[in-house]
């Protein structure tokens, strides 16, 4: 039988400090932070309100540089991307979930999860196709051409979250998904979340709900812009 490979790591940050000025006071959002993630992680970051939990998935995902450190992609070292590098990465490597949705208002559900095909350059035909089966597979075969107004919170994060999942990202990045949902359909989305992972993708998730982390495989707990024990 033949022996099992060690995942590999989609991405590292080495020693990952971020300051920034708030008016006169400086703000050291992240201190020294060390974080490596491997294919088929399923990671939540936990920690209090400034705690840097948002900072540290912002450079992550390649939103945001490192003050001082080292930040890498697949093994590539992120600093030494140019822009049109870094915009390419974020559309096709990596997939965004936010709180707030980010969902365009005049666009229906399709347009909205068509998007980032849009961005690399698909043909119209594909895009269609494309997004209708995921959010077939997500549950809103019957809401495709609806505007994100004529949908329920919960239905809006699904449609984020096939966006996000369109160009096959190797890694999915999930910003307090629940916060602005109901319980019963933050376990809702929670369990999308987890087929995902059965299914091989990488995602890492920021929350404040220790309920939510839970649902993870792997706690890792900020404070004050250092990590501290799970």
């Amino acid at each position: 039988m033949a022996e099992k490979t060690e995942k590999s790591v989609v991405c590292k940050g080495i020693n990952i400090h971020k300051t920034y000025w708030r008016g006169k006071i400086e703000v050291h959002a992240l201190q020294g932070v060390d974080i490596e993630i491997r294919r088929n992680e399923y990671i939540s970051i936990m920690g209090a309100s400034g705690s840097g939990k948002s900072t540290l998935i912002h450079i992550l995902g390649c939103l945001d540089t490192p003050t001082r450190g080292e930040y890498y992609l697949e093994e590539k070292r992120v600093s030494e991307f140019s822009d049109d590098e870094l915009a390419r990465i974020r559309n096709q490597s990596i997939g965004f979930v936010f709180q707030e949705f980010n969902l365009l208002p005049r666009l229906s559900a399709l347009e909205n999860v068509a998007l980032p095909l849009v961005y690399a350059g698909k043909k119209r035909i594909e895009r269609i196709k494309k997004s209708r089966a995921i959010l077939e597979k997500l549950g809103l075969g019957e809401r495709i051409h609806h505007r994100p107004n004529e949908l329920s919170g919960g239905e809006c994060q699904r449609v984020a979250i096939a966006r996000a999942l369109i160009n096959e990202p190797k890694i999915i990045f999930a910003d307090e998904p629940t916060g602005n949902l109901d319980s019963k359909t933050g376990q809702e989305i929670m369990a999308i979340f987890d087929k995902l992972v059965e299914e091989g993708n990488t995602l890492v998730m920021v929350t404040h709900d220790p309920d939510i982390a839970r649902s993870a495989r792997r706690i890792i707990k900020l404070k004050d812009g250092r990590i501290g024990d799970a």
